[in-house]
């Protein structure tokens, strides 16, 4: 392929919104690209219209192939680089071959709106993600982009099961068009006080909690009863200190190998939205436990692998990380994670036998690295009186893998 792309980025103000740099742009165009909405806000150009199939990803590289030699200006909404086409274009061709004219974003009219802080309010995209995708931004402000009309109903409903109820939800319709409309309600009363609701829209939402519900903290250290597990937990304290020598880089794969409730891979993929994460464990109802930990805690998109590892392991993305929470005495395990390591990746290890700690001080000789051990004690009722209960000490070994051997 080659030649420029051009993409327009235009709101549900339609032509009348557009800058007289866009106008130009399509009315240059040979071939205008988008949505069947997005092409009939614009006056017929004599180019020839192309309308996004559905799927629409499998299709855009073959039908800008077929056109490589025209002048091609593809439609979007708002900014194109915001959630948008664009992204997609450039992760295709390159920066170099594709122009962007954006138009403000739902998410900018959407602020200017409620009057909030662009910069001070979190965004959420729910267009092809499931709800449970909200879960951690669960505080303060966010601006939802909905996939449909009943993405509100969905997002009232997730609220009021995690004690929001009494949040604030605007529901803003066709921002920037001449249908534009405003509903708010709270969470709880949604079903009952608000009616239907037009499919292009977004949710802004003030979350409030009912008395007595505790936010999850957005740091790492989730309380140990916001996992469902069976015992088998990398505990708040320790797990904090795990993800610290983890280290969550935006992007990066993370192997939570031995993985029991997945606390670690869940705690690691909410560090970042881009972060991902795949959790390896041997038993089947610990794998499933996994799943409804993942999607309760807002990142569903966890990869769970039943198996036993090393074996596991075979065939997985290299990862940029690798957490040992069980499993480290199988013979090969360790040695499978580190020689899959990226360069940079780092390997850590909690152990807690005299076993597991015999294996971690021979690699800890073999490639060094950092050794910490780690007691938490608890206080608790002892008769009439108060005690501290210590629980078991980890040795928490990490390493990092400069360059293949």
């Amino acid at each position: 392929m080659s030649g420029l792309v051009t993409v327009v980025g235009i709101g549900a103000d339609g032509w009348a919104g557009l800058s007289p740099v866009a106008r130009r742009e399509i009315d240059a165009a040979e071939v205008l690209m988008g949505s069947a909405r997005q092409l009939a806000l614009v006056p017929d150009t004599g180019a020839e219209r192309v309308a996004w199939p559905s799927p629409m990803l499998p299709a855009v590289e073959g039908l800008l192939a077929e056109r490589a030699h025209q002048a091609v200006c593809v439609l979007a909404s708002g900014d194109p680089m915001f959630y948008g086409v664009g992204t997609t274009l450039v992760r295709l061709l390159g920066a170099d071959r594709v122009r962007v004219l954006p138009h403000p974003s739902s998410v900018s009219l959407a602020c200017a709106r409620m009057g909030w802080p662009v910069e001070q309010t979190a965004v959420v995209s729910l267009v092809g993600r499931p709800v449970e995708s909200l879960h951690p931004f669960v505080r303060g402000r966010v601006v939802v982009l909905s996939a449909d009309a009943a993405t509100p109903g969905q997002v009232a409903a997730l609220l009021v099961a995690r004690g929001y109820g009494r949040s604030v939800m605007t529901v803003l319709e066709q921002l920037g068009g001449p249908g534009e409309r405003q509903v708010t309600s709270t969470a709880e009363r949604w079903d009952t006080e608000v009616a239907e609701i037009g499919p292009l829209n977004v949710v802004a939402v003030e979350f409030r909690p009912e008395p007595g519900v505790s936010p999850l903290p957005c740091v790492p250290g989730l309380p140990d009863e916001a996992f469902e597990h069976d015992g088998q937990l990398t505990k708040r304290e320790v797990r904090a200190v795990t993800l610290s020598r983890l280290a969550p880089e935006p992007g990066e794969l993370l192997w939570d190998v031995g993985a029991g409730a997945g606390s670690v891979a869940i705690e690691w993929m909410r560090a970042h939205p881009a972060c991902r994460a795949v959790a390896v464990e041997s038993r089947a109802e610990r794998a499933a436990r996994i799943a409804r930990n993942a999607a309760a805690l807002g990142v569903p998109g966890l990869r769970v692998v039943h198996g036993t590892a090393p074996e596991a392991l075979a065939g997985l993305e290299p990862p940029g990380a690798v957490f040992v929470g069980g499993g480290a005495t199988v013979p090969g395990t360790v040695e499978a994670c580190w020689e899959a390591l990226r360069p940079g990746g780092r390997l850590v290890v909690n152990a807690v036998t005299l076993e597991s700690e015999s294996v971690v001080a021979a690699w800890h000789g073999k490639v060094g690295g950092d050794l910490v051990r780690i007691a938490v004690d608890r206080a608790a009722p002892v008769g009439g009186f108060t005690a501290w209960r210590p629980a078991m000490p980890v040795l928490v070994w990490t390493a990092t893998r400069e360059a293949a051997s």
